[in-house]
């Protein structure tokens, strides 16, 4: 992999759908069709800037480019070809973008370091049909923005892992300009940790079956291991109280 993506100076993008589960929900086997399309789309609006795909797992995707510009423009092309596609049923389906500019080591399985994090955390801060950029991508796209295409200051935001990163909109003309607020970072309970890890398996098993994708069963152990673990919690609770209760009835 190495030899075929981008070295240097490189703006990753990270893209995904947004409430995929809800759409394979209600579009049933026409999500095939979304998932094909969706994936048409942004590899020929990502490869047309001379974008490299590094990765794709579901319906996420994650890209690099030798240039900021190139980069934000791709994600411009493919959000006016998302809005403008008819999908089945008449559905929406709302594509959320997060782009970088960093100097990655890389190595032979690929890029290596913060930057990719950084990247990966700022498309998920975002919402559907939003593209956000770092700040160091806004200072090397300065005036060379895609026609149509305005830039809004969003501010700072702390994302995970990641602290006071600085953080743009693009909006693209025609498109919404107005979304909810950044996710921003906060600690999760280690029940909303265990429903997110079977919900994303729920999503990608769902997927894989529409797409024809084999199958892995490595999130199904690691829900199983939150459980058990969670179960031996409980278990070892009640004992102490028990112990305790006894205790007391020896004393008294």
């Amino acid at each position: 992999m190495a030899a075929t993506i981008p070295s240097g100076t490189v703006t990753f993008v990270f893209t995904d759908i947004e409430g995929s589960t809800r759409l394979l929900q209600e579009l049933g086997d026409d999500y095939a069709d979304v998932a094909r399309e969706h994936r048409r789309i942004v590899r020929d609006a990502f490869t047309a800037r001379g974008g490299a795909e590094v990765d794709t797992q579901g319906d996420a995707f994650f890209f690099s480019f030798p240039r900021a510009r190139d980069a934000v423009a791709a994600a411009v092309d493919a959000q006016h070809a998302l809005a403008a596609h008819e999908w089945p049923q008449g559905k929406e389906v709302r594509v959320r973008m997060g782009l970088h500019t960093g100097e990655p080591q890389v190595g032979d399985e690929g890029y290596l370091g913060l930057d990719v994090v950084r990247a990966a955390r700022i498309s998920a801060a975002g919402h559907g049909g939003q593209i956000l950029i770092s700040e160091t991508t806004r200072a090397l796209l300065g005036n060379n923005l895609p026609d149509g295409a305005v830039v809004h200051d969003l501010g700072e935001t702390s994302l995970k892992d990641i602290q006071h990163e600085h953080v743009y909109q693009v909006s693209i003309d025609g498109g919404p300009t107005q979304f909810p607020p950044l996710k921003a970072d906060r600690p999760k309970t280690a029940g909303e940790t265990l429903a997110e890890r079977i919900e994303a398996h729920v999503e990608r098993e769902l997927e894989r079956a529409f797409t024809g994708e084999k199958t892995s069963k490595a999130p199904v152990r690691m829900a199983a291991a939150g459980m058990t673990a969670a179960a031996i919690t409980i278990f070892a609770l009640v004992g102490i109280v028990l112990g305790v209760v006894l205790l007391v009835k020896l004393v008294l």
